[in-house]
Formats: structure tokens, C-alpha cells, sequence
């Protein structure tokens, strides 16, 4: 399912992905929070137009990010675990990291831990486009960072090759010449650790020949 909504976004925007993130409360059942991160630029429509009779090139900003909310029934991690690893796996990535934190309104938590919290949700205080294109994709996205801020969250996180700008990054002996890989993915998900703070990297990528430096 995560799958094929990374394609179709792939083939509206038609821009290389740079990064996946999906993002959810501990909480069964929560809404998913799909980010796509692009690689490109797009006019900046916000600055005023110049007059006909000037010539010249018209400022360009980074791509905003693509925010979706998926609505999906789930009562473990491993169950997203399986969706994220099989988008992961067939669009090439080397690894899927999935990441649980607690949240950052608790004592002792860092500004970066809430910065990180903010960005994990679509809401980056450094993107003067923020926002703007989160409105209507993903209509929880507020609510989903506040309660984060509360009760801790959980972030998978890849970069694909197959449509992606990953293609000349390294050497992976698993993958098909267009950067993708045939499913079903052969890597079984994990389970989660709870409350506590913890990192967890699937490898899906590997290397069969010998280099010699």
C-alpha cells in the first residue's frame, strides 16, 4: 500500500525522492504520516513578478516535501514494519531505519529532540514554505505533533535508489539495474521495545564482490 502511494506521487511530481519518512504515535490505530522529500526546485510563486520589459531567470526554492496521511488499521509496529519494508526493499534503499522516541515534553529533553520531533510531523521551522502544501493532504498533522510532543512517537526513514538520487551513492550487488529489487522482501520485522528509546536499522542491501583499496 505505502508502495504504490510512493509510486503514484512519483509519477505526478516526476522529481527524484531523496528521502521517505513515515511517522506515528504510539497508539494502535494512529494515522501514518507519509513525507516525501524531493530532490529539485520549483519557481518561487510568492515573489512578485517582473515587469514584461525585464529579462532574466525567475528565483527558484527547494521542492516542498509531499505530506500525506494514511489511515490504516494496525495494532504493532511490525505491521508497518512489513509496509515500510516491502516500499524500501523494491524501490532499492540499503537500509530502513526505524527509530522510537519518547516525547519532548518530558524533563530533560533537548531543543533537538523537539526540533526533531516537529520535522518527524511535517512542521519544519527552517522551510519558509512550510505548511502550505499540508493542509489538505494531511488534515491530523497538528494534532499528531502535539500529542508526539506528549507521549513519543515513531519514525521509519529510508533513501531509494529506484527513483531516487541514490543511484551512483555505492555499490549494492542486490539490485536490479534500474536500482529497484523484485518483492517479496526477505526481511522480517522486528518487534518494538515500548517507551523506551531505540533504534533499529533492517540491512537490505549487500555487496558480493571483493574491493580492493
Amino acid at each position: 500500500m505505502i508502495f504504490d502511494i510512493i509510486r503514484q506521487q512519483v509519477g505526478v511530481l516526476r522529481r527524484p525522492l531523496a528521502a521517505v519518512v513515515l511517522s506515528t504515535l504510539p497508539r494502535r490505530s494512529s494515522p501514518l504520516l507519509l513525507l516525501l522529500h524531493w530532490h529539485g526546485f520549483a519557481v518561487d510563486e510568492r515573489q512578485r513578478a517582473p515587469p514584461p520589459d525585464v529579462a532574466g531567470p525567475r528565483r527558484q526554492a527547494p521542492l516542498p516535501s509531499s505530506v500525506l496521511q494514511i489511515n490504516l488499521p494496525w495494532n504493532q509496529l511490525a505491521q508497518i514494519d512489513e509496509h515500510m519494508l516491502d516500499a524500501a526493499w523494491q524501490l532499492g534503499a540499503w537500509n530502513l531505519v526505524r527509530e522510537e522516541h519518547r516525547g519532548c515534553y518530558v524533563v530533560g529533553a533537548s531543543a533537538r529532540e523537539a526540533l526533531a520531533c516537529r520535522q518527524a510531523f511535517g512542521d519544519n521551522p527552517f522551510d519558509p514554505a512550510d505548511g502550505a502544501h499540508v493542509a489538505v493532504e494531511a488534515p491530523d498533522r497538528a494534532s499528531m505533533r502535539d500529542i508526539a510532543a506528549r507521549l513519543g512517537y515513531v519514525r521509519w526513514l529510508f533513501r531509494p535508489v529506484a527513483d531516487g538520487l541514490w543511484r551512483g551513492a555505492g555499490q549494492d550487488d542486490s539490485l536490479l539495474p534500474d536500482g529497484r529489487r523484485l518483492p517479496p522482501c526477505p526481511v522480517a520485522p522486528m518487534p518494538g521495545v515500548g517507551t523506551r528509546v531505540s533504534r533499529s536499522s533492517y540491512q537490505l542491501g549487500r555487496m558480493d564482490r571483493i574491493v580492493l583499496l
